[in-house]
């Protein structure tokens, strides 16, 4: 469905520089640190940026050369982006009507009835989850193949986490055709809903990985120095030494659970991912 191909956009001493491809009935997320890219890979592959080499392509076609049709199947919820403050959500239905065909109006109203969104209310006296939900809620309701977020739940308590959560969901159940790409800071969100991640640390993917095979697989391991000394280092992705042990990480848990008995193994999440794949050595 998404498929970047030798994308390259520079800004000053940041340089992108990324290959992938989406297949259609996903889920993928990307993470990183901040700064790492994934904000500007998202805008290239919506055509908001122009790559200064490479092609993104959806469903076959140049992002930046989308028809309007094409667009009509995407929903976009980005973390910076959304209606004015001053509009209510009267006047978003009004805006969404004009603007896809294919827009659920009853959908959409019976969703903000049951987010507690007031359509009288303006959106400047919306929570920052209220604002939150009404991007989600725009994104989904008009049937898109392709939701592409940026940090949706970005700031979010719990409840409104899982809330936003919950309509992606119901999102993808509704059509096992539909696909999502989204960046998140929050890795339970993540690992929750994501079919494989990228990793992106300055620029460039470190590391692309299936979800179930990152929670399954990898590990964070502990150990002194001696024992450091003698381990088979094989498997051994990054290490970073601390005061009294080395901290190593792997994607091979059962090797070194079935060789080293006595060694300290912690299951590893996509945290531990991010941290170890751009801060070990």
């Amino acid at each position: 469905m998404i498929k970047d191909d030798n994308l390259v956009k520079n800004y000053g001493d940041f340089r992108l520089d990324v290959s992938l491809e989406i297949p259609g009935g996903t889920v993928t997320g990307i993470v990183g640190k901040n700064g790492a890219g994934k904000s500007t890979l998202i805008k290239a592959i919506l055509g908001l940026i122009n790559p200064d080499k490479g092609h993104v392509t959806i469903n076959g076609s140049e992002s930046s050369n989308l028809t309007v049709t094409e667009k009509a199947s995407i929903g976009v919820a980005l973390s910076d982006s959304g209606f004015s403050s001053y509009l209510n959500v009267e006047d978003v239905i009004c805006i969404l009507r004009k603007m896809y065909p294919a827009f659920d109006e009853k959908f959409f109203r019976n969703s903000c009835d049951a987010q507690g969104l007031a359509l009288d209310k303006r959106i400047k006296d919306f929570s920052t989850g209220m604002r939150a939900k009404l991007r989600v809620l725009a994104a989904i309701s008009h049937k898109a193949e392709l939701l592409i977020m940026d940090e949706p739940t970005a700031g979010l308590d719990v409840e409104a986490r899982n809330d936003i959560l919950d309509l992606l969901r119901q999102y993808l159940a509704d059509n096992d055709r539909r696909s999502i790409l989204i960046t998140s800071h929050i890795s339970s969100d993540l690992e929750s809903l994501c079919d494989d991640i990228y990793l992106i640390h300055d620029g460039k993917i470190v590391l692309h990985e299936d979800t179930d095979t990152i929670l399954s697989n990898y590990a964070i391991l502990k150990t002194d120095e001696d024992t450091y000394a003698r381990l088979d280092k094989s498997y051994i992705l990054s290490v970073k030494k601390e005061p009294f042990a080395y901290v190593c990480f792997t994607n091979e848990k059962q090797f070194y659970a079935e060789n080293y008995p006595d060694l300290v193994i912690e299951n590893g999440n996509i945290d531990d991912l991010i941290l170890m794949m751009t801060g070990g050595r």
